[in-house]
């Protein structure tokens, strides 16, 4: 498991772009028959990616967690963005097609995660955070994640927000995660963008073909820098960021967030006037 520290937004401001990049962009996530995890020193978030090609792969703590077993304290979401698979919880099988989700609560001692066809594997994308609290494992299908339609096509921001783990829908210790998909022809999320002091999220973008981009913005709204992130790659966001992106075509994103609060409207808009 890679470590990646926190730095701070003066610390942040003496960056060159390849600094950057080593901090906060995540960018291999998916092997072939392996499981690559990031620990983050912000709110001790881990996400990575999980391939099971030959056999199911067992989710294994790691060392620097100093815990019996990954969930020991710790709750779990994960996506499915590959082919039909499942997750077995403590000898409990869920079925996931793709774009489905699971909750895996505190607690549970036996994680593996499985492909239903070897020719077309999942690929499980996972984020966890500490949890000091209990709540029962499930399936959060696409079908019945919340939909909230947002912006427009004049503003090129139209975009389908699918709320899955949150305070109304599947609940958690802190993990709050969905997934945004923007519409044809749009291009830009978040914009104009915000902070929350309260929580720290990652943003993970996919969708995108092999020449495709997305440039994502971060930094205090008067000391703005960008990324240029590719296909299955994730953003690290702190607490003092921005998180706003903007793509070559129509993208789909994966966004989680840990911290005191779990409210998805809770933030601090900044008017686009005010960002440098």
């Amino acid at each position: 498991m890679q470590i990646r520290y926190a730095v701070g937004k003066d610390h942040y401001q003496r960056m060159s772009t390849e600094e950057l990049r080593q901090h906060f962009l995540v960018e291999k996530l998916f092997l072939p028959g392996r499981m690559e995890l990031t620990y983050w020193e912000t709110e001790r978030t881990v996400l990575g990616g999980i391939v099971p090609t030959d056999g199911p792969l067992t989710l294994t703590t790691d060392p620097a967690l100093a815990a019996d077993y990954f969930c020991e304290r710790r709750e779990v979401g994960a996506f499915n963005l590959g082919g039909p698979g499942a997750v077995a919880v403590d000898g409990k099988r869920f079925a996931l097609d793709p774009l489905d989700a699971i909750y895996i609560g505190r607690g549970s001692r036996e994680v593996a995660f499985q492909s239903a066809e070897k020719e077309n594997p999942s690929r499980f994308y996972l984020i966890s955070y500490p949890a000091h609290v209990a709540y029962p494992t499930g399936v959060v299908p696409r079908g019945s994640a919340k939909r909230v339609e947002l912006g427009a096509g004049a503003t090129a921001n139209q975009r389908t927000i699918f709320q899955y783990i949150h305070e109304e829908g599947a609940k958690s210790c802190q993990l709050v995660t969905g997934l945004t998909q923007l519409a044809t022809g749009n291009n830009w999320n978040t914009m104009p963008p915000h902070t929350h002091l309260r929580r720290s999220e990652v943003y993970f973008y996919f969708g995108l073909p092999e020449n495709g981009a997305v440039f994502h913005f971060m930094g205090p709204q008067d000391e703005t820098r960008h990324l240029v992130m590719r296909n299955e790659q994730a953003v690290l966001s702190p607490i003092w960021s921005i998180h706003a992106g903007c793509g070559t075509e129509a993208y789909s994103f994966i966004w989680a967030m840990g911290g005191e609060n779990q409210r998805f409207a809770d933030m601090d808009a900044i008017k686009i006037s005010d960002l440098k």
